[in-house]
């Protein structure tokens, strides 16, 4: 009995793996675990080419800004600037200190206010990090069309 049930086991695993797959189904599960993605038969391991670095100005005039409370876009390339917890490369133009020998723009008087509304000898840790709101301005076509307008006010 026992020998009868292990043949009929057996060519029931046998009859099942020799079933062909749907080449279909073996792209899309070849190395992303059966996910279907949205970026089509494309394995996620791909890895895309990176796109050219945009050409910034030596140095340009102040951009205007679109809208209330935008922070002001960089004028000049940051490449290689370091900022982290011990160094600032920023400040060591725009400080207080140092903007009106440099010839920069001051440092904004919002750094300077912590979280509860008290002001800092220094900029605040929460404004520290400039790289994260302020971005070099670069001679790029637009990734998408706007037709965004301006506030009137700032016009």
């Amino acid at each position: 009995m026992k020998k009868r049930l292990m043949a009929i086991c057996s060519a029931a695993m046998i009859t099942f793996m020799a079933l062909p797959v749907s080449s279909e189904t073996s792209d899309l599960t070849s190395n992303n675990g059966g996910v279907k993605s949205l970026r089509g038969q494309v394995e996620i391991s791909a890895i895309n080419k990176s796109e050219m670095l945009k050409r910034v100005p030596r140095d340009q005039p102040l951009i205007d800004r679109n809208y209330v409370q935008q922070p002001p876009m960089i004028p000049h390339t940051t490449r290689g600037y370091h900022v982290n917890l011990n160094v600032n490369k920023c400040l060591s133009c725009h400080s207080f200190k140092n903007a009106g020998e440099m010839g920069a723009t001051k440092v904004s008087v919002t750094h300077f206010q912590a979280r509860d509304g008290m002001t800092l000898s220094d900029v605040s840790p929460r404004r520290y990090f400039c790289l994260q709101c302020h971005v070099t301005q670069v001679a790029a076509k637009p990734l998408v069309e706007n037709s965004f307008q301006p506030v009137k006010s700032l016009q």
